[in-house]
């Protein structure tokens, strides 16, 4: 009998060309960007994103090194989501940029793929946004209606009419999924969206001010609970998106600062008197000196004069209890982080299996759960230890 031996083909890794273009989207490099950094032609980086070629081992190392991704996220065809994405709202300084949309785009998907994946281990809260529309046929809000959207917010949860605690606590036990993940690099401050039938918000992970930060949250509160129904090319519209803008402020104010109750604490013109304000309602100066205005407590002439006093105490950039040293905290998402620590606690998954299972790099792992820096570094030493017969 003669002897046969048999081969077996190696097997050879797929590229995921779409997880490759969201992998150089999310970093904001266009393709020549991203061939000069790892010493390749653009025309490769193309037709790798195209489908038409795959890359050599050693360059898929390097693209993969820049890119900040494990070499598994690559040959992995993306995780489910909850539905379909609504329009995105970004809260950021400056003209908006496509560049900068698409890598925040990536981000949510990311966001929502681990949400996802969490999700079908625990059970998160239920959502609880509630959701309104224009009365008039233009489809834009009068203020009264904004008011009363923020006063039946404020109901359904149960708050009343004093300061909010935690706005971001607040928000995810109401069933908003939140995470602070690095958008400020593009001079992004928030964005929100619904997947589905669950919202989500991104707060800068960086933000100087704490105060200005639950600002930005419940900005994109308003956006969630205001703007469901408004479709992408409103967004595109500049004039519109300015006015889609002010409404979501005009909400974050009456969410925040409650016209039933705010304007009995307000007894001077004095902007001393807006430090222990600021304290307790934890709302920068700037947005209660408006909310004054908005509610005509004060003036025209006073409020330009508390303007005058900002600008010649140069707190419009940088107000008292804004450092986060020594001022106000940065309020910081739980939910997702609990939710690892559950599946952890109980046996269900340990840290390199969330890295299998989900694909994604480590650091946006720990940004987007909100781990701490080392929940992915081992320090365990195992040895072999000689013991007597």
């Amino acid at each position: 009998m003669s002897n046969t031996v048999v081969t077996f083909p190696t097997p050879k890794r797929r590229l995921v060309v779409s997880r490759l273009k969201d992998a150089r989207v999310a970093a904001c490099l266009n393709q020549s960007e991203l061939a000069v950094a790892v010493g390749i032609t653009r025309q490769a980086i193309s037709a790798y994103e195209q489908g038409e070629k795959s890359p050599e081992p050693e360059t898929l190392e390097r693209i993969a090194s820049h890119l900040g991704q494990p070499i598994s996220y690559f040959s992995a065809e993306d995780r489910p989501v909850f539905g379909e994405f609504s329009s995105m709202f970004f809260r950021s300084v400056g003209s908006p940029k496509k560049r900068r949309n698409m890598a925040c785009f990536v981000i949510s998907k990311w966001f929502v793929q681990v949400t996802t994946y969490l999700d079908s281990f625990v059970n998160f809260p239920v959502v609880r946004v509630p959701q309104v529309s224009p009365q008039a046929s233009g489809g834009r809000y009068e203020p009264e209606e904004i008011e009363q959207a923020a006063e039946v917010c404020r109901k359904q949860w149960g708050l009343g009419l004093g300061p909010i605690a935690n706005m971001v606590s607040l928000l995810e036990a109401n069933g908003v999924t939140v995470c602070r993940c690095g958008v400020e690099r593009e001079s992004v401050e928030a964005f929100s969206f619904w997947n589905g039938n669950r919202p989500f918000v991104v707060l800068a992970s960086e933000k100087e001010s704490a105060a200005r930060s639950r600002f930005d949250a419940a900005h994109e509160l308003g956006h969630l609970v205001l703007h469901r129904w408004v479709g992408a090319e409103e967004l595109e519209d500049p004039k519109k998106l300015k006015l889609i803008e002010r409404e979501a402020d005009r909400f974050a104010s009456a969410f925040l600062l409650p016209r039933h109750s705010f304007p009995a604490e307000i007894f001077t013109t004095r902007l001393d008197a807006f430090v222990a304000l600021k304290k307790r309602w934890k709302v920068s100066i700037a947005a209660m000196v408006y909310r004054c205005k908005q509610l005509a407590i004060f003036d025209e002439d006073q409020v330009t004069n508390l303007y005058k006093q900002l600008s010649a105490r140069r707190w419009r950039s940088r107000e008292p209890l804004d450092s986060l040293e020594t001022g106000l905290p940065l309020e910081q998402p739980r939910l997702l982080k609990r939710a690892v620590e559950m599946l952890i606690a109980a046996g269900k998954k340990i840290p390199d299996q969330l890295t299998a299972d989900l694909r994604l790099a480590h650091h946006l792992i720990v940004d987007l759960c909100n781990l701490p820096g080392e929940f992915f570094t081992s320090t365990a030493v195992h040895e072999g230890v000689p013991s007597l017969k």
